[in-house]
């Protein structure tokens, strides 16, 4: 794991402030759909649920579709992730994919689980299609499977997470005078947050919706993706934000949901 940062000459005097943003994180990559066993991690398919558990539903009975899922054992440690268990992420097939605009952290129409014991015996779970009933509006394909491998990589701070201007200030760009644009589009290019990866800086099309207030590391960021035909709206990409708190006591029940598109 080396990063390699290459800087328009404009940002060189930077360099070392930059460097001291560095997070590690972890990179997700999508493999070809294929038939996949529960606790995999994945995109789509058929989830880890454990037949004692109910399928989630939205509050008027509606199933979720299953989205995704991190086995944390398949991947490397990275603080203060857990090392073990699975996460999933379900979201109802309205035309927001279940995301709230007034409260993204209500529940009611995405859902986010953990199974901290993961059975390995397919007899104990549920394993019938996730084609549960016929969807509206969903990015992706509940009913394909992809699988997910990960690797460690490390990143510096970029433009579109808030947490730029809070180390750099809103008007870092300014001082380029006419060419503020062009050494802001250069420094995008370089510093490129865009993927799925699990902790680490964000990437947005538009805002992001996190108050410096109320910090959230990124639990999960899942982009648009030609190899999955994936697509959040237009070329758009999700995210669900956990506080620190809440993450290191396996809390993901205030879990804030979000995605946007250009």
């Amino acid at each position: 794991m080396s990063l390699q940062l290459n800087l328009p000459p404009a940002l060189e005097p930077f360099r070392e402030k930059l460097l001291q943003t560095k997070k590690n994180f972890i990179r997700a990559t999508a493999e070809k759909s294929r038939a996949t066993r529960p606790w995999e991690s994945k995109v789509g398919g058929q989830p880890y649920l454990p037949k004692a558990h109910p399928w989630p539903t939205a509050p008027d009975g509606r199933e979720l579709f299953f989205l995704a899922q991190l086995n944390f054992a398949e991947m490397p440690p990275l603080d203060p992730f857990p090392s073990a268990g699975i996460v999933q992420f379900f979201i109802l097939d309205d035309d927001l994919y279940g995301m709230n605009f007034d409260d993204g952290e209500n529940q009611d129409t995405f859902r986010v689980l953990y199974h901290p014991e993961v059975a390995q015996n397919e007899a104990d779970l549920h394993t019938s299609s996730p084609m549960l009933r016929d969807y509206e509006e969903l990015p992706h394909h509940p009913d394909e499977s992809y699988p997910l491998k990960f690797s460690l990589e490390e990143e510096v701070a970029p433009i579109t997470d808030y947490q730029f201007d809070q180390l750099f200030g809103a008007d870092f760009f300014r001082q380029f005078g006419e060419k503020e644009w062009d050494v802001m589009d250069e420094f995008g290019k370089a510093v490129r947050p865009q993927g799925h990866k699990i902790g680490g800086y964000a990437y947005f099309t538009q805002d992001d919706p996190r108050r410096t207030a109320d910090p959230m590391l990124l639990l999960f960021q899942l982009d648009s993706d030609e190899l999955m035909d994936l697509m959040w709206g237009d070329m758009g990409v999700g995210h669900f934000f956990i506080r620190e708190k809440d993450l290191k006591s396996l809390e993901f029940s205030r879990v804030l949901y979000d995605w946007d598109c250009l």
